[in-house]
């Protein structure tokens, strides 16, 4: 079956301005502003999910979405550094950092690999997107396909491009997601089409 996958990275909050390994922080209040400003020009769906974080929950709300929260969308886990700048780790562990973004497979913080990140995003890209309509119904079903709508962290919208177009992992750091904006995945496993993020709102809101 064919699907469209539509992925809505969150709004701003302070972690992002702070260049901070985010951990669980919510939107802050020009985020909040900015969501609100897009809500309705979200596209239609399905099916809408939301990772687990405040901030993909509160850019949900904010638009006006109806969202169930995914496990499988939760932000890349980064153990110790989480909450932590990301200057400040780079003064304290410089080999971890030039490892983590060098290694795939490296982990220096005890959390995630990128590869361990693009294979949990990707195994659940593959696989069929659950069965809650947007309106709260079962469409488990059905057998037209599917649009899917997800608000999720940029770290794991980039994974899914890294998965659906068969990337080197490494391409993962040479793509930009940028707040409010979608980014679309059409097609099944083993073949995907990707519609780079365009803004939600018609306008940003400062």
């Amino acid at each position: 079956m064919t699907v469209r996958v539509m992925l809505i990275s969150p709004a701003m909050n302070a972690a992002l301005r702070e260049a901070r390994f985010a951990g669980d922080a919510p939107l802050d209040a020009s985020g909040l502003r900015q969501a609100r400003s897009a809500a309705g020009a979200a596209p239609a769906a399905d099916r809408c999910l939301r990772g687990p974080s405040l901030r993909c929950a509160a850019t949900a709300d904010a638009l006006g979405l109806r969202s169930v929260p995914e496990p499988a969308l939760r932000d890349w886990e980064m153990g110790r550094w989480s909450g932590a700048r990301l200057t400040e780790v780079s003064e304290e562990e410089p080999d971890g950092v030039a490892a983590w973004l060098t290694d795939p497979s490296a982990a220096p913080h005890g959390g995630e690999s990128l590869l361990e990140l693009c294979t949990r995003v990707g195994a659940w890209l593959d696989s069929p997107h659950g069965s809650h309509r947007a309106d709260g119904s079962d469409s488990s079903h059905e057998g037209d396909d599917g649009r899917v709508l997800a608000v999720a962290e940029p770290a794991v919208i980039r994974a899914a491009a890294v998965h659906a177009l068969d990337l080197p992992p490494q391409a993962f750091w040479r793509l930009d997601v940028a707040p409010l904006t979608v980014t679309e995945l059409s097609g099944r496993s083993g073949r995907w089409n990707l519609r780079c993020g365009r803004p939600l709102p018609p306008e940003p809101v400062d």
